[in-house]
């Protein structure tokens, strides 16, 4: 494994799900408490981290796992890569994420839900999808290659803006702007640290408002079923 400062600094030790070829053995969770998928998104993966940590508090330790990028251990190959293979696109470097997303899906997610545990993924989808869009890719497309992903049950948002040291960058945002930024002299890096931010907080702010909307429709349909009138 490449040097954790030239990869984003994400040490390997903070994952709790082993890889290989078998499903961890998942303890069983709480009967009381039912399996759920919570997406801790943000562009500071120290902070990041440190909020599923905190989602920790007062649940039995048996009942949380945490899900963290480059499970697969695909993003340390592209550092290590020889320098004939030139600096990764944003495309790749989505294309890599969901790859590896999969691989989380399929081998730590999915088993510790069936197992009845909450299972923190830090990060997910919002997180991958702003980068992309803050890079300038298409949105559709960021949507489909995505789709294959389940809509998780709690989203949170961490605002903390990205680490300054490139000891402390263990966020996927952050090894992406140092990836991308490494062929332009580190220009664009705080230009789309910012606009990833910024798309972040938009999608936060944009789906209640969208699930406001639905129930409002809902409702319009309750009132006309109700008294035979056309709903607003």
């Amino acid at each position: 494994m490449a040097d954790d400062a030239r990869r984003g600094g994400m040490s390997r030790r903070d994952k709790i799900h082993s890889k290989g070829p078998h499903p961890p053995d998942t303890p069983r969770g709480d009967p009381k408490r039912p399996a759920q998928l919570v997406a801790v998104d943000g562009v500071n993966g120290t902070a990041v981290m440190a909020t599923a940590r905190s989602l920790a508090t007062g649940v039995r330790r048996q009942n949380l796992g945490i899900s963290m990028w480059d499970a697969s251990g695909i993003f340390g190959e592209v550092v290590v890569a020889e320098d004939s293979a030139g600096p990764p696109t944003a495309r790749t470097l989505l294309l890599l994420y969901a790859a590896d997303l999969a691989v989380r899906l399929r081998w730590e997610i999915k088993p510790a839900l069936d197992a009845g545990q909450r299972v923190v993924a830090v990060p997910y989808v919002d997180t991958a999808i702003a980068f992309g869009r803050a890079a300038g890719l298409d949105a559709e497309w960021l949507a489909d290659m995505f789709s294959f992903a389940p809509t998780p049950g709690e989203r949170r948002l961490v605002t903390a803006a990205a680490a300054k040291a490139i000891s402390e960058r263990k966020g996927f945002v952050e090894f992406g702007c140092q990836q991308l930024g490494a062929a332009h002299a580190g220009r664009p890096r705080r230009l789309l640290i910012r606009r990833t931010s910024a798309y972040l907080r938009s999608m936060s702010v944009q789906r209640p408002l969208a699930r406001t909307k639905k129930a409002s429709r809902t409702e319009g349909w309750r009132l006309a079923s109700a008294t035979g009138r056309p709903g607003s």
